[in-house]
């Protein structure tokens, strides 16, 4: 029960489950707002799996192509550039060929983070903190 809870449920007060925050707080520290320029896939996905969520980047990137597609989620948290699949089924292309950066929601979740509105907590091999929840700036 508490690997449901801790995992696979979303966190009332930001709505993200821990993947999806890992991958926003990974684009986050890459500077993958909004006005920039998107960024490899692969990169953002290699840096979440080597940084924050140790499971392999193969299954951290179902999760980005999920936050980028209109059709999965209510308001997209990820701006995909390139083929993150179809309603109809159709697979996303390979990380290696895909670029994304945080879409103005997704910004939105993390505004005054750095102001101690969220706890941090150690990453996994505790050399680098991650927060628990987002501030959550829209519900």
């Amino acid at each position: 029960m508490s690997v449901i809870i801790s995992r696979a449920l979303p966190d009332a007060r930001d709505g993200l489950k821990p993947s999806q925050r890992r991958i926003l707080y990974a684009m986050h520290d890459l500077s993958l707002f909004p006005n920039r320029q998107h960024r490899k896939c692969a990169k953002i996905c290699g840096d979440t799996s080597g940084n924050y969520h140790p499971h392999g980047e193969a299954v951290i990137y179902p999760t980005l192509v999920h936050m980028a597609q209109a059709w999965a989620m209510r308001e997209t948290l990820v701006d995909g550039q390139g083929n993150f699949g179809s309603v109809e089924g159709d697979p996303p292309a390979a990380m290696r060929y895909t670029e994304a950066r945080m879409t103005h929601l997704g910004a939105a979740l993390m505004v005054d983070m750095d102001k101690d509105t969220v706890d941090f907590v150690p990453n996994y091999d505790e050399t680098r903190t991650e927060p628990t929840v987002f501030p959550a700036a829209f519900p």
